[in-house]
């Protein structure tokens, strides 16, 4: 489906901007008429283009900005919206992001990124020979 291909390839530029610190390409990707908010794990909700925009600014031009790659995306249609569902892979860690996209002018831009922690799953108890867990 070609709007599917076209919001998974919105959705790599956006990781590809960010991978490579280019805030020039991130703030090329983001919505002017929709409105949109940004949130950073462990962040309040940021709202307005002008302050999600400062924050990629911080990030990308931080002294450690985070090596990042996109993983398993997924792009949902909604008419001239659609999200993307993948997973974030740092070092050390894994993240899951929300990435809504609207069509705008023919172009998919993107209106909300939402990124978190994914909880680990618990590791099984050792059984103690009493064949109870504990």
């Amino acid at each position: 489906m070609p709007d599917e291909r076209d919001v998974l390839a919105a959705n790599q530029a956006f990781y590809d901007a960010f991978a490579a610190r280019d805030l020039t390409a991130m703030d090329a990707l983001w919505a002017r008429r929709a409105p949109v908010t940004c949130v950073h794990p462990g962040w309040q909700a940021l709202r307005g283009r002008d302050a999600v925009l400062a924050s990629w600014h911080g990030i990308l031009h931080g002294p450690n900005p985070p090596a990042i790659r996109c993983a398993d995306a997924t792009a949902h249609l909604l008419g001239d919206a659609a999200v993307v569902v993948c997973t974030e892979r740092l070092p050390g860690v894994e993240l899951v992001a929300t990435n809504v996209f609207v069509r705008e002018d023919g172009t998919w831009r993107l209106a909300q990124h939402h990124a978190s922690g994914v909880a680990r799953a618990a590791e099984p108890e050792e059984d103690d020979g009493g064949g109870m867990l504990h």
